[in-house]
This record gives C-alpha cells, structure tokens and sequence, in this order.
C-alpha cells in the first residue's frame, strides 16, 4: 500500500506547553517521517506513512495532546509526499501574521516539585526548576514564537547538561524554554533595604529569608509576575507593621499556605475549591473560615471569609514549610500597581520591606494573583490575571480588531482577533501616574504579542477616565460604550448571546448620556445596542466623590428629607448618634444643588444603609461599606420590606425610600441592625426580581444577564438568582471575567466590533 502525506496546522494554546516534544515522540510510536515546528499561528506538522499509522498518529495528536494544551482549530489536508528519511522538531517559523496563543504562566508541576525536593536531584532546591508542564510564560514573553531567545531567559546560555536534556526527545525538558539549572541558570539573592547584599553564614538564601521573616521582619519577595510583600500569618505584630506600612487600614490580605492540609487547618474547603486551589492556575481562592481559624486578626478583620492560595513557584515551596501560613500581599503601596522590575521596587518599597529576596531573571510583563470563589459550584472571578492571561474568551463570531481601553476603577484592557477577545491581566485603579504608564505599556506588548492593529478603539462614555483619554490620543476612530451596556455585553460575550436580553447592571457609578450617574440599571440590550427600561430612583450625592468615601452625606440628607429639622432628635438611629462634624454645611450645600450629584447608583444604597445603621461612615477602600454591611447580614433570614416602583416616561422607576424609611422605623422600635441589614439585602433582591419580571412581561424577554461589581455580593446575588429562577427565567452570570469593572473592557470590545462589521 503506498504512503500517504498530510499537514497539520494546529492553533490555540500550543506553543510552551510540550506540544512539539509531543508530537515527536507520537511520530517515533507510529512510525512516521516528517517535521514538527512551531509557527507564528501555533504549531505545523508535515507527516508522512502508511494509511493506518497517519490515521493513529492524526487521531492520537488531537485526543491526547499534552495536559496544558488547549486546541482551538485542527485542520488536517492532504500534501505532496516529501520523502522524509526521519521525524525531527524544526526551527521555529516566524511570519507577520502572528496568531499562536501563548500560554499563561503555570504552577510548578509534581514532577518538578519532587526534584526540588530530592538531595539526590542535580535540581535540588533549585528555586527556578521547571519543565514542559510548568513554569513561567506570559511573563517572560517578548514575542512569538515561543523560543527561548524571545523571552527574558535569552542571556542565560545553557549548560551542556541543560542542552543535553533540551535536546532530548525522550526528557521531560526537550524544548522547555526556560530549561535551566544552578550551573547556567538564574540566582536569587537576599538583600537588605538599601539594595545592598546580606552577608551571613549561611548560604542558602532561602533559609536566611525565613529566619528574618520568623524574626517578625517583613519580606519583599520577587516571583513570576511581580513581588509580594510576606509577614508570618500568626504573628499579630507583623501583621499589623505591613498593614501600617502599606497604607491599608481595612482591605483584607490574602495569605499563602504552604500545603493544602495547613489550609484545612483554617478553613472550610469544598471539593471545587481544592480543585482550584491545586490547579496548574494556583489562585487565590477566597474559602469561608473554619471553627479552628487562628491566623492574626488584622489579615482579614472582621471577615468570614479569605483568600487563600498555595505556593505556585518553586521559591514559594522552598520558602514555606508544610505547615507556613504567609501573608502574600502585592508588592506596592495602595492604590499603586504591582512592583516587578528591581530597582522600581527596592525604590518603591523600602519603606516597607525590611528585607528583598530578589532574583536576577527578568519579568517582562507584570501580572497580579488571580481572585476566585466558588459560586453556584462553578468558578466566580473577582480577578482575572496570573494563571489565566493571556487566555482568550472564544466569542460567537468573527470581530474586526479592537482595542478596548476598559474603564477608571479595576482596570483592565480588551483586543480582539477574528473570533477571539483577550483580556489583559490586572491593571488596576487608573487613578494616578504609574498605574496609568504600566496600562500603556501593558497595551503595547500586548499588541506586539497577539500582532492585533485595532480599526477601532472603545472606551468608557466617561469623558474624564484616564482610559477615555488615552482612546482620544491614538488617532483611530473612537467608539464610546456606556458602562452598564458594557457590563451586560460582556456577560453575554462569554455565554455567546446576541440578545435581546434583560440586563441588571448593578453597581457604584457609571456614566449616563444624560449626565447623571448611572448604577442600578434595567436594560433591555443585544450586543450592539440597549435601552434604559427601568432604574433606581436617584440619590443626591452631596459633594460628588466625596459622598462616595463618606456615606454618611446621603444619609444625614436622607435624614432630613424623611423627618425634617426633627431627624436630629431620632437618637435611636445610630447616625443620629454619632454624627460626624460639618453635616449642617453639607445638608445645606445638597439643598442648594451645590456640587451635588444625582445618582442611580445601588452601590449607594449599600452605602446609605450601612451609614443609618451605624455600621460604616466612611470607607478606606471601594465597596468597604457593602462589604461589612453584607457580613452584618450574616446569619439573619430577610423580611421583604415596603418599597416603590412606578412607571415614569416609559420607564420603570424603583424607590428605595420608603426601605430606609421602614429601617430607620424598626431602629426606634429597638430592631437589631444583623436582621435590618438581612431586611434590606432580602428587600432588594425582591425589588430587583419584581422590576424584571415587569419589563419580562411587556417584552416577552425570559434571558436574563446579571452584571456589576454589587454582584460580588454573594447574598444579593443568591438571593436574586433564587427568586428570578422561581420564575422560570434563564440567568447569565459572569463565569471568565469578573462582574466588577475588570470585566467591563470585554464588553466595549464587542460592542464596538459588531458596530464596525
């Protein structure tokens, strides 16, 4: 029977995860002739053999492909024979249409984890040991193809031992990029705050790491994609110093363990989230507290919950001991974005790093841990970045190239490429001038990476984002997104919708075209267009931003429209009772519609409530007053209270006025706040439920998309989720991107692709 030939082209993630070493030893079993190399598309293979064995080798390269792998396309197609005397891995091809995905960066696997750990391994305590089946990529990727000249291990030449395994189809090494070992590979080094080196006795710099730490000392510590900043997670005094130092009064800090069994010691984990925790993403997962927990107060106070993750390098597992607990915080003062190059940490951080354990290879793209909690027994983002990126969201169809430039708070950035969107790690809060130089620069290598020119640009409807701006400044045509709409689109994204759908888009701000604030949204939308069917009623926002940080303003202004002059002599209402100085002038510039806001936001009715109920006036970091006003909740089964909704202009109208009312009401009567906080989660659940089955009933609409960062509020979000599924409805979560605002640039890249189709 005479031979046949094929080639192969397969995309997706394929590149930097043992696909070619695969493929080669597939070859070697089947018997056949040919080459393997990767491209800039993903990965070309050229085979040639007996009908039977291209037909095995063809069948087994698609089902058995290596566990990192993730094929998008696989097309096979009959070629010439090219009398091949053998099967070999070739150079790889580079071209200017760019389309191979690359990999995230993947947790050290077990069989690496058991060398680093074995006296007999030539690897042994080697804090960069890594294979085909872990270690960096994003991070060090400066261009594909994959090789090792276009990341930052380019400077380090292997040794021949190195090369030997390289080499070799037969190892576990052959083609790993980052192959190296402590002869020819990258070193860490422990330095003291000043960036001079620690002279001490002992040499392994691990060991003197973890002596200072246990001395209570706080440690920087430089990892895949970009530092952290450790303490010992029993020791209360430590805690409390990086807490300070960091200027972080309240945000909880997640921790590192490290092994699941010391996890279990402090925490409840489910099935799914071991699964997540031991994942080859590593994130941090954010478990409920067990009876057992222990760790310092100040890690997470006042909080039932928080997050927790395992070490995913191999410096993390030789940094903690089975047992360890570690704070693992980004590395960088609040509100600043993760420090990743040298020099701009030890700079940046000194005042809160006693000590650096630095290493001498580069990161050539930052990227923050992954945030992840298990809702409704599947995955729920809070942060996408770290293990994920640059993985794409597949979408329905095929977009134009669009650079989505994401929104103020949380940000993130979107491109698209043919049927792909690709959202950027986390960037962070576009409020200040490095944050805004990292967005850029993470833009521009992420174009470079994925060859994507935008045609177009979206952006925010907010004309003041920093984001907005930016879009302004590149010269192409520019298409604006309102928030909400962006929010909804990209929840249908992920579930591959065109609509129509109901979408409630709940959270603090976002910019309407009529100037007001939007944030407690009801949008009949597809993924090009929306209309506003209904919304909460507006809220005066007395000194604009400043409302935000002090919910206490509309409270006080709630106050006086509720009971007048006389609100002042309801001392049952804790408000009343503690109220905070200069509330007359802040009444008084809100009656006069100075620097006075409307907003539709129900983040501020989180905020409202949490302020009448004494439970937060003023917050140290987004969304703290709806966090603490959620933990009250805890435990307490909701009374659905009085509320309003009317139709105004066609549009359904819901006021929460006559609630607060009814709260303040049961606080005189001497009602707990855990219950009235249970009261208004449960009321607004029933509000939102009543409002969409209004417009599902004028509509005929029965899918629904639940979008916005108040959606991370898990009991709202049951809550809403349980009554509207009672109804029959179809419900849309986010399951790739996160409800907050780190999704938001998803949804502007699909609305503005399918408006340029």
């Amino acid at each position: 029977m005479m031979d046949i030939a094929v080639h192969i082209q397969i995309t997706g993630i394929v590149q930097g995860v043992g696909f070619r070493p695969f493929a080669y030893n597939l070859a070697q079993r089947y018997g056949v002739k040919g080459w393997v190399s990767n491209n800039a598309s993903g990965v070309e293979i050229e085979v040639e053999g007996s009908q039977a064995a291209i037909s095995g080798f063809v069948a087994d390269l698609s089902s058995q492909s290596p566990p990192l792998a993730v094929i998008d396309t696989f097309t096979v197609k009959d070629c010439q024979l090219g009398g091949y005397a053998d099967f070999r891995i070739m150079a790889s091809v580079a071209d200017t249409t760019k389309t191979a995905l690359v990999s995230p960066d993947v947790a050290t696997c077990s069989h690496c984890r058991e060398e680093l750990l074995n006296p007999a391994d030539r690897r042994y305590r080697y804090p960069f040991i890594n294979c085909t089946n872990c270690g960096p990529r994003f991070t060090i990727i400066n261009d594909i193809p994959y090789d090792r000249q276009a990341t930052t291990m380019a400077e380090f030449t292997m040794c021949p031992d190195c090369q030997a395994e390289y080499d070799n189809p037969a190892n576990r090494r052959f083609h790993a990029q980052p192959n190296a070992c402590p002869v020819c590979g990258p070193a860490y080094q422990l330095l003291d705050k000043e960036g001079r080196p620690v002279d001490s006795q002992e040499d392994d710099v691990f060991i003197q790491a973890r002596k200072q730490l246990a001395a209570g000392r706080v440690l920087a510590i430089k990892g895949i994609g970009g530092y952290h900043l450790a303490v010992n997670a029993f020791d209360h005094a430590a805690a409390a110093r990086l807490r300070q130092r960091k200027v972080r009064e309240d945000k909880p800090f997640a921790v590192m363990a490290g092994s699941l069994a010391a996890i279990k010691t402090q925490c409840l984990v489910s099935p799914l989230e071991e699964q997540l925790l031991t994942s080859a993403a590593k994130p941090i997962v954010l478990l409920n507290k067990g009876e057992g927990y222990s760790l310092a107060e100040s890690i997470a106070p006042a909080n039932p919950c928080i997050g927790m993750m395992l070490p995913y390098t191999p410096a993390h597992t030789l940094l903690l001991a089975p047992a360890d607990i570690w704070v693992m915080t980004s590395g960088n003062l609040s509100d600043e974005p993760i420090a990743y190059q040298d020099n701009d940490a030890i700079s940046r951080l000194n005042t809160i790093a006693d000590y650096f354990l630095v290493h001498n290879r580069d990161i050539y793209c930052r990227a923050d841990d992954s945030v992840v909690k298990v809702v409704f027994n599947k995955p729920y983002f809070f942060r996408r970045s770290r293990g994920y990126v640059p993985g794409p969201v597949n979408l329905v169809r095929e977009l134009p190239p669009v650079l989505a430039v994401g929104g103020e708070l949380k940000n993130t950035f979107c491109l698209t490429r043919g049927k792909q969107a690709f959202l950027s790690a986390h960037i962070g809060d576009l409020e200040n001038m490095p944050t805004y130089q990292s967005y850029v620069e993470a833009i521009e290598h992420m174009q470079k990476l994925l060859a994507v020119t935008p045609m177009v640009v979206a952006c925010d409807l907010h004309p003041e984002y920093l984001s907005t701006k930016y879009a302004q400044t590149i010269g192409l045509p520019t298409v604006a997104v309102q928030h909400h709409h962006a929010h909804i689109a990209a929840v249908m994204a992920e579930h591959h919708l065109t609509g129509p759908v109901i979408g409630l888009a709940f959270d603090g701000t976002g910019y309407g075209p009529d100037g007001t604030l939007w944030g407690g949204e009801f949008l009949v939308a597809d993924i090009r267009e929306y209309r506003r069917a209904g919304h909460l009623s507006y809220l005066p926002l007395p000194g604009g931003a400043q409302a935000v940080r002090q919910p206490w303003r509309i409270a006080v202004c709630l106050l006086k429209e509720l009971y007048g002059e006389d609100f002042i002599n309801h001392q049952a209402i804790p408000l009343v009772q503690d109220l905070p100085a200069g509330w007359e002038l802040v009444i008084a510039a809100a009656e006069k519609k100075i620097n006075t806001p409307l907003s539709s936001g129900a983040g501020r009715l989180f905020d409202t409530a949490a302020a009448l109920l004494g439970i937060r006036q003023s917050i140290n970091y987004e969304g703290q007053a709806a966090i603490e006003l959620e933990l009250a909740a805890q435990g307490a089964v909701g009374r659905v209270l009085s509320y309003g909704i009317k139709e105004v202009d066609g549009k359904w109208n819901l006021d929460f006025k006559p609630v607060f009312a009814a709260l303040c009401q049961a606080l005189q009567q001497g009602s707990a706040v855990g219950p009235l906080a249970a009261d208004f989660h449960t009321t607004l659940a029933a509000a939102a439920c009543d409002m969409t089955l209004k417009i599902s009933r004028a509509t005929g609409i029965r899918d629904i998309a639940l979008s916005g960062g108040v959606f991370q509020n898990i009991t709202l979000l049951s809550q809403v989720v349980g009554m509207l599924t009672q109804h029959k409805l179809q419900l849309y979560l986010h399951r790739q991107a996160p409800p907050n605002d780190g999704g938001l640039a998803l949804g502007q890249a699909v609305i503005a692709g399918e408006g340029s189709r």
